[in-house]
Parts: C-alpha cells; structure tokens; sequence
C-alpha cells in the first residue's frame, strides 16, 4: 500500500483547488480521475453549454438586427462549427486544469476508478492507497426517470446532446426546469422546433408565479411550444423519431419528436464507489449525508460537491472547497448553513437568483415587504430594446433583512449579486436604498425597487 496525507476522489469545481491548498501545506496528495478532468462544468455543463447558448445568442440577435436599424442577409446557422467551438472551449479548460495537476508538487495524478476497502484505503487500478483525510468529489448524473416505454426509444441527456452532431427537426424536452429549458431555448433558435413538456401546473415551478408565468411567455413569444400539466409522460418508437404521450388540460395527447431529451433530475455518482465498506452514510437517493463542515459521518472523510446534495452547482462546488480548506488549514469555523445560495438560469433574457421566494417567506410566517419592477422601466433594458421580464425583491418587515431576489431581464444573472453581496454583509435594506449606483445598468434600479417595497397583501 502507497499512503499519501490525503487522497481526493474526483476532479470537479472542488477537489483540484483543495488539492492545491493541501500540496502548498506540504502534504503529500494523490488526486484520482475515472475520465475527464474538470468535472460536469468543464465537460459537460456550464462551459460547454453557455457557450452554445453564446452562439444562439448571436443567432438570435442577427435576426433582430432590424430592429436595431442594422441591415444584414439571411442568417444561417453551421452546426458543426457552434459544436467545434463548444468542444474547444471545454477541451482548452480540462487540459489546462489537467496539466496543473499532473505538475502540482507532492501530488500524484492517477487515472482511474477508486473503491473504498475501509475508511482510510481505496483501491485505484489494483493499487492499494491509504491517507488519514480522503475527500469524495465525484460529481452527479442525469437521472433516467421511470417513464412508460424509456426502454424502448433512444433518448438524450445533457451529455448525450452536447455531442449530437446533427440539428434535430423537433426536439421534445421533458422537464421544465433550469436544464432543460436552456436547451429548449438554444435549440430553438438554432433552427429546431421545441416541444417543452412539463409534469407541474408552471414552469420552474421553485419560482415564484409571475416568474414562471413571464419565463413561459418568453418561451412561447419565440416559437416554443411548452406543455404543463402533463400527469402522464409515455415514451413510443416512431417513424419519425418518438412518440411523447401526455396527459394535459389542454392539447393533443401525444407529441411526435426527432428525438427526446430528459432533464428531470441528477444523481451523484456514488453507487460504485463502495461506500459501504468504509461506513459511509447515504441517503435513499444516493448522496453522501454530511454534516456542518462537509465532514461524512466517517472521521477523516468529506464529500465535496454536487455528491452531497447540497448544491448541484459549480459555485457552491468551489465554496465547499473554501469551507473545507478554510477549516482545516486556516483555522477558521466556517458552516455550510452559512451559505446563502445564489443561482442563475441562463437562458435570455437570464433569471439571476438569490435566497428566498416570496412563497418560502411567506410559509416561514413572516411579515414581509415586497418591491418588483418590469424591465420596461429600466432605461438599460429600454436602450438595448430587451424589456422583458421583471426584478423582485423580498425583504422582511421587522429587521429589514433581504430575504432575497430575483432578476429576470438582461444583465440579471450579473446584477443579483448587488442583492446577493448586500445578503451576505447582513445589510438592512435601507442601508442599500442609499447606494448611488451608475447609470445606465439595471444595476442602478435595485435602490428604486427598495424604495418602492410595499407590504405583502396577506
């Protein structure tokens, strides 16, 4: 057996620049990768993605262009080379973060698959490794949902789509949420048709009504068909690709697709890792229970990630890093119930996310004051001819704390973190009311929102 003084399983948004801050304490680290370096984000979501989604964009602008007194020809979209660029920009990130690794000193970069013999070994490529500190981070999949007939027809994922070198003629996605409405939207304006199917009454059903409702009428207002309500999802071969079978309030029964992507869920990739034989704790869904500090119920073991079930998303990823590192090395005692989760979903115009809904503050029992505004008031969105959607701010009544925000318009995804920051310092709301910010941003309208908060209607 080779002993390392930590071994990190998996090379997400966490385990790589924990494994840089452990090297720079002088420890020895052995770092293991099954495939690719980087991670979901790298390889398979955040790059990848906004790229393509970048490319829609430009798609989608050129179109307008009229509308901005611009004159051009017919736009036309080479799908090969929106693909070749999205393959770039992941393949330039994971062998630049693969390449830090394999030279990071005392760390010992192994290709492979690691499964627990105990709390302190794993085995990697018939090698026993031992370390008092292991840190799982091995990320999550989409999950394959139990519908009628998913046996029988071929069906796409986020992975599987990304590397689909061909336009699809209709693309059905089941599961109105943040994955599978980015896909919707980029696809669309690629030239698809887009059915989305949604088991809910509402779109991204977490959010609050009129965001979900302005979201749809986006979606719609460009040509894609979405359907909710749908009690009964069924899948059957077609000639034409697949059958989609509902049961809907209102429309047809049943939906013909090219092809069908499912985006209803993930699951962390814990089921071979043999966590049992260390005695590490899962729930029924897979994810590694883990307390305060990220630690597993094991001494001497962390799950990192979206594997822990507390944050499917690249930052919180990376501030499960900082937390750990922090703790361990720093001296510090930063908790995980300290965070104040942000989140965006980035489709366009983009919705930038933070803290509470109206509806989670109102079951909390608070008393609350609610500010909102329509990007047709913001001069920013007025000049860029990109007025649709609306800002919201909760905040409550009796300690005058930002509960929390959302921002669905252009620049949103940037300018909730003014609301975020402002969460974060443990401000009162009026503290911001007063900032003095610069014009022409949406930015500039948070302390006018403020300024306008009005009491909940009970």
């Amino acid at each position: 057996m080779k002993r390392f003084d930590a071994i990190v399983i998996g090379t997400g948004q966490a385990g790589p620049p924990l494994a840089g801050r452990l090297s720079a304490a002088g420890m020895s680290v052995a770092v293991i990768e099954r495939h690719l370096v980087g991670g979901t984000c790298v390889n398979t979501g955040c790059m990848p993605t906004k790229t393509m989604v970048a490319s829609a964009y430009a798609a989608h602008l050129a179109r307008r262009a009229a509308d901005f007194g611009v004159v051009t020809g017919p736009v036309r979209i080479d799908f090969a080379r929106v693909r070749a660029r999205a393959d770039k920009v992941a393949r330039d990130a994971r062998n630049r973060d693969e390449g830090w690794l394999r030279e990071l000193p005392r760390c010992t970069f192994i290709r492979g698959h690691a499964r627990f013999e105990g709390p302190d070994v794993v085995r990697v490529n018939d090698q026993e490794l031992g370390a008092a500190r292991i840190f799982i981070n091995v990320g999550g999949r989409a999950v394959v949902p139990p519908l009628s007939g998913v046996d029988r027809v071929p069906h796409l994922n986020n992975s599987s789509l990304l590397a689909l070198d061909r336009l699809p003629t209709h693309l059905v996605v089941v599961g109105g949420s943040y994955v599978g409405l980015e896909f919707a939207q980029m696809y669309r304006r690629f030239g698809a048709q887009v059915t989305v199917v949604e088991r809910q009454a509402r779109l991204i059903p977490k959010e609050d009504d009129e965001i979900s409702d302005a979201i749809r009428g986006i979606f719609e207002a460009e040509g894609i068909a979405v359907r909710t309500s749908a009690a009964c999802i069924g899948l059957a071969p077609d000639r034409e690709g697949v059958t989609v079978s509902l049961t809907c309030a209102e429309g047809a029964p049943e939906i013909v697709g090219s092809d069908v992507l499912l985006a209803v869920g993930r699951r962390p990739n814990t089921d071979d890792l043999d966590l049992d034989r260390a005695g590490v704790v899962t729930d029924a869904r897979g994810f590694i229970q883990v307390d305060d500090n990220l630690a597993t119920n094991v001494p001497g073991v962390w799950a990192l990630g979206e594997c822990n079930g507390h944050g499917a998303f690249t930052h919180t990823a990376y501030n499960d890093y900082e937390i750990v590192a922090a703790n361990l090395l720093d001296g510090e005692r930063r908790r995980l119930s300290e965070r104040i989760l942000g989140y965006g979903l980035f489709i366009d115009p983009p919705l930038g996310r933070v803290g509470m809904t109206e509806r989670e503050a109102r079951a909390a029992g608070r008393r609350l004051l609610i500010g909102t505004r329509p990007m047709t008031r913001v001069n920013r969105a007025v000049e860029k001819s990109e007025t649709q959607g609306l800002m919201k701010l909760v905040v409550d009544a009796d300690s005058r704390q930002i509960l929390g925000g959302a921002i669905l318009g252009t620049g949103g995804d940037e300018a909730i973190h003014g609301i975020l920051d402002a969460m974060n310092a443990r401000i009162r709301y009026t503290d911001l009311q007063w900032a003095v910010p610069i014009h022409p941003t949406v930015s500039e309208l948070i302390p006018t929102v403020l300024r306008d908060l009005k009491p909940a209607i009970p």
